[in-house]
């Protein structure tokens, strides 16, 4: 018999041979794993778990998992019982994936990537385990990619500024008259210039949404004035394509709300100009503000080319674009959505969508009435 071949039903092998067998499965667990009972109690550690965590087996079995293990923030407070991955997973019964950071034994911080599970028999929790494992290097890689974005944007922001002022001066004849002929090349060059403006712009803000530098400062304003200035902003780009672009609110109560009005006119701004590119010629895109009791959502409906359902799930990656958009767009660089969804999320709020292909997309967006803190994104 080869390693390959059917061996014997589990059935045939001895409750000792199969407590033998899982303890082997679960010390080979490449990643670091912990499993605890019903009160938090550590009942298994792997050696990949112990090497990550500075501690011994000994040290670890028996020990209140949440003491022992102390789990912080990036700003090394201290998390909360009920606020751990492996809490949520024993008290909702189902898997919770977050990155957090935990001390180990000497003191020091580690960033992890963690998956807990609860441990269920017959629908009741008996436990849970949890699966981590170091992301220390991924997140100083990402931290030196974001630098360099950075600087190159900073950079490229002063020859750009450079581009389009000597641009427009051309084109408006202070260096001599100009033929039709040549005034449609100097607009193809401020197009592609305001492109990368915008590009630059983009690149930036992610930039500092993922190093947590984006400042958030609450301020007391009317969601459906914003959107009126947003399609105000935006009605030279939609009369271009012969867009009907509106803004409207929907029931009778107020619209007004305790949050950032920059970081919402971007996350506004962003999804109604996608909304316009994305429909084709005479194509409507609308605006409707919708005052909750707890909140305010805002939804963007166009009557685009709509997103494929092979391809909704990844529709807020970074770098994403839906295989029929690039066939009739080329230009985009998919960083769009993924701005919008960090953007959003730094205001406490949620963001979803429902589309047809052929038929449009609604982006909708919901923001809490409860007042958020001023501050700073903070992004694990």
């Amino acid at each position: 018999m080869s390693q390959f071949d059917d061996p014997s039903p589990k059935s045939q092998l001895t409750a000792h041979e199969q407590r033998a067998e899982a303890e082997a499965l679960f010390t080979s667990i490449g990643d670091g794993a912990i499993s605890t009972d019903e009160f938090g109690r550590i009942t298994r550690v792997n050696p990949a778990a112990q090497e990550l965590l500075g501690y011994s087996e000994e040290e670890l079995i028996g020990t209140w998992f949440p003491k022992k293990i102390v789990a912080v923030t990036a700003e090394d407070k201290p998390i909360t019982l009920i606020d751990r991955p492996i809490t949520k997973a024993f008290l909702t019964g189902k898997p919770i994936a977050e990155k957090t950071y935990y001390r180990r034994k000497n003191g020091q911080k580690i960033a992890l990537s963690v998956n807990a599970s609860p441990i269920l028999l017959n629908g009741k929790p008996l436990g849970a385990i949890e699966v981590f494992r170091d992301i220390t290097l991924e997140q100083e890689i990402d931290r030196m990619k974001s630098e360099f974005i950075s600087l190159a944007s900073h950079q490229l922001r002063t020859p750009l500024s450079a581009i389009k002022t000597y641009t427009h001066m051309l084109y408006d004849g202070y260096s001599g008259k100009l033929n039709q002929s040549q005034k449609k090349s100097l607009n193809t060059i401020i197009s592609a210039s305001d492109r990368m403006n915008e590009l630059i712009s983009t690149l930036l803000n992610i930039t500092r949404m993922e190093s947590g530098t984006i400042g958030v400062t609450p301020k007391l304003l009317r969601i459906d004035k914003i959107a009126e200035e947003v399609v105000k902003e935006l009605s030279l780009t939609a009369s271009s394509k012969s867009v009907k672009l509106s803004a409207g609110t929907k029931g009778h109560r107020s619209t007004s709300i305790k949050t950032d009005a920059l970081i919402v006119k971007e996350i506004i701004t962003n999804l109604a100009s996608n909304a316009i590119k994305y429909t084709p010629e005479s194509g409507s895109v609308s605006l409707v503000v919708r005052p909750q009791a707890a909140s305010i959502i805002i939804d963007i409906v166009d009557s685009g080319w709509g997103i494929p359902k092979d391809s909704q799930d990844q529709v807020f990656s970074k770098f994403f674009r839906a295989h029929n958009i690039v066939k009739r767009e080329t230009t985009g660089t998919g960083l769009g959505l993924y701005l919008v969804k960090g953007l959003v999320d730094a205001l406490g709020g949620r963001i979803w969508f429902v589309s047809d292909e052929e038929k449009g997309t609604t982006f909708s967006f919901s923001l809490p009435r409860r007042d958020i803190s001023s501050g700073r994104i903070k992004r694990d």
